[in-house]
């Protein structure tokens, strides 16, 4: 039987958000996937813009190869949480895969989100 586990994003300091410093591939660590092949990790994310302007944000999807890699998007100003990620999932893996942001300005995007862990 499946268990199911709610679990803060790896690259969270206690569940808060994760600010977005980079401005190019590879990004800010959001989230690292299980080493586990049996272990799904259904991942929720959503950002804010701090900042007056619009501001592009791209999320790298378990690896820095662009474009099969790259979901982008542009985050309007101060427009509250904005799902970025709405429940896609990784597949545990011998060798972790990683989403990673970085945004079009430094240190104005943060992403705040969750994982639904599901292991067989």
């Amino acid at each position: 039987m499946a268990t199911y586990e709610k679990i803060v994003l790896s690259g969270s300091t206690d569940g808060q958000g994760i600010l977005i410093s980079a401005t190019a591939s590879s990004g800010t660590t959001v989230h690292t996937g299980s080493a586990t092949a049996t272990t799904y990790d259904e991942i929720w994310l959503y950002a804010v813009n701090t900042s007056a302007s619009n501001v592009k944000l791209t999320i790298e999807w378990g690896t820095t190869t662009a474009p099969n890699g790259n979901i982008e998007l542009t985050v309007l100003p101060e427009a509250g949480l904005v799902t970025v990620i709405p429940g896609l999932v990784l597949k545990g893996n011998a060798t972790p895969l990683v989403v990673r942001a970085f945004a079009a300005t430094t240190d104005v995007v943060v992403v705040h989100g969750f994982v639904n862990r599901i292991s067989a």
